[in-house]
């Protein structure tokens, strides 16, 4: 929708006083101002918002997502909110169902058995390629945050944090692996299996065994042996399924 044009400012001064501080994106006329999280100035981003819900679980399998009631919310035409579903639906997080619309992706065991499958393989080779591609140095401090911080975060329970400091490490591990095909493909599964990560690391044990398997790993990474630290990421996510198919029933 258009804004309004406000009239000239009387004197010669730039009338900036009241306005949002100035980004580097450009501005198109008629647009209002970003929210948070938004890609682009004017132009909030959906597809991105509705991921993090998903993740979070704040829209669990199953929501439905309705195109009218998401483009009142975004203030954006349904039309921008269909091509935000498609992207979604195309990166296995929604689908369509006859009569109901868009609604959250179920994950059904076997898929998420699949899944887990190749995240083994794409999960391993990334700590193989962070070793070989990352200074040590690197690898000395974020061992050192898994053997202090991340110890403590385990003992009083504080997962959030946690979680949190993990996918910092994780994060810096794709990264280092310089490779940007294997980082779209482990962020593609990472979106269709988070909210189960974030399930898993509740169960009785999983915290402090992760911990240890993660620690491992970056030890490994710090004495610069890619084929270790490969087979100690694999043996991580096979635990992780392992979990999982322990505790299917109550997580999915």
């Amino acid at each position: 929708m258009l804004t309004k044009r406000s009239a000239p400012p009387r004197s010669d001064a730039p009338s900036r006083a009241r306005s949002a501080p100035r980004t580097t994106a450009r501005r198109d006329e008629g647009e209002t101002a970003a929210p948070a999280g938004s890609k682009q100035a004017g132009r909030p981003d959906i597809a991105g918002t509705l991921r993090s819900r998903i993740a979070t679980h704040e829209l669990p399998p199953g929501s439905k997502l309705a195109e009218s009631e998401l483009a009142l919310e975004f203030n954006v035409p349904r039309s921008r909110v269909r091509d935000a579903l498609a992207v979604l639906e195309q990166r296995g997080l929604v689908e369509r169902i006859p009569n109901r619309g868009a609604v959250v992706m179920r994950l059904e065991p076997s898929l998420v058995a699949s899944l887990y499958d190749i995240r083994e393989v794409l999960e391993g080779l990334c700590a193989r390629l962070a070793t070989l591609h990352g200074q040590r140095e690197r690898w000395q401090h974020a061992l050192a945050h898994f053997k202090g911080p991340m110890v403590a975060h385990v003992a009083a329970g504080r997962l959030d944090d946690y979680i949190r400091d993990y996918e910092a490490f994780r994060t810096e591990m794709v990264e280092a692996s310089a490779n940007p095909v294997l980082r779209e493909m482990l962020d593609s599964i990472l979106e269709r299996t988070q909210m189960l990560i974030r399930r898993i690391i509740i169960l009785p044990g999983r915290a402090e065994l992760g911990l240890a398997e993660h620690t491992a790993v970056l030890e490994a990474m710090v004495a610069g042996d890619a084929d270790r630290a490969e087979a100690l990421r694999r043996q991580n996510m096979r635990s992780a399924r392992t979990f999982f198919e322990r505790y299917q029933k109550y997580i999915l």
